[in-house]
């Protein structure tokens, strides 16, 4: 199991103690600081069966500057390249699990991942 984990977001936080309180030792990945690959990005979003603009948290500050709430949502791959370049955008936390991913928001979304 690994988590796209952000140590500054309490939802983020919550998740990995819920993920760890059920005896599960996760691979944490520091997204920020080791950001996604764009074909890291496409695998997520199949496993979640989600589009890239589904990942995008609107409310930063450089979603704000892009203007993307009203960026047409037609282009995966140009929204993909924005992921990329703007880790901050991305959801967090993700949690990922062999063929199966879930968003952390809220935390409890992660239990069907637990044993």
């Amino acid at each position: 199991m690994e988590i796209w984990h952000n140590p500054r977001c309490t939802k983020s936080r919550q998740t990995l103690a819920l993920i760890t309180d059920a005896g599960v030792d996760p691979t944490v990945r520091r997204y920020l600081d080791d950001p996604p690959s764009a074909d890291e990005l496409r695998d997520v979003l199949g496993l979640l069966d989600a589009q890239p603009w589904d990942l995008v948290r609107y409310g930063e500050q450089v979603a704000r500057d892009l203007d993307l709430r009203k960026r047409p949502r037609v282009d995966p791959d140009g929204w993909i390249d924005l992921l990329v370049a703007h880790p901050r955008l991305i959801e967090r936390p993700i949690v990922i699990d062999g063929d199966r991913a879930i968003i952390g928001r809220p935390p409890t979304n992660v239990q069907p991942l637990l044993p």
